[in-house]
């Protein structure tokens, strides 16, 4: 980590089915790592709180309102182009239907499958993590 670089905060909204899949989608052309799965979320805008700019977000990306949210894990990660601090939390109630607004390709993993290749670099290791809590919240 290189800690003389600005750190940006960035909201990850790891959306939960009920039956314990979890939706990623892929970053969209002209953005860095284009192509690569993530979940969806973004920067913090000026005085947003973690809750704010999640929803905000989700909003944006994918046309849904986040209903109930809960808070997960942070880390931070320094990638090429910035330095991140990822909130990553819980969506398990939205509003609407989810719409990719920026051409962004969407997929649900269910509980067990194979994630999509390639991630981003800094959810990799919380892969297996959000397998086994997205399992246990549908009780499987």
């Amino acid at each position: 980590m290189n800690p003389e670089r600005p750190l940006v905060d960035v909201a990850v909204g790891m959306l939960c089915r009920g039956d314990g899949a979890v939706l990623m989608t892929s970053r969209p052309a002209g953005k860095p790592y284009a192509g690569y799965w993530e979940f969806p979320g973004g920067k913090f805008e000026h005085s947003e709180d973690v809750a704010a700019a999640l929803t905000r977000e989700l909003q944006e990306e994918l046309g849904i309102a986040a209903i109930q949210t809960e808070p997960a894990w942070e880390i931070e990660h320094d990638y090429p182009h910035a330095r991140v601090r990822l909130l990553f939390c819980w969506v398990t109630e939205w509003e609407g239907q989810i719409k990719p607004l920026e051409q962004q390709q969407t997929l649900w993993v269910a509980p067990g499958a194979a994630w999509p290749y390639p991630v981003l670099p800094a959810s990799i290791e919380f892969l297996p993590k959000i397998q086994r809590q997205a399992a246990k919240r549908t009780g499987s």
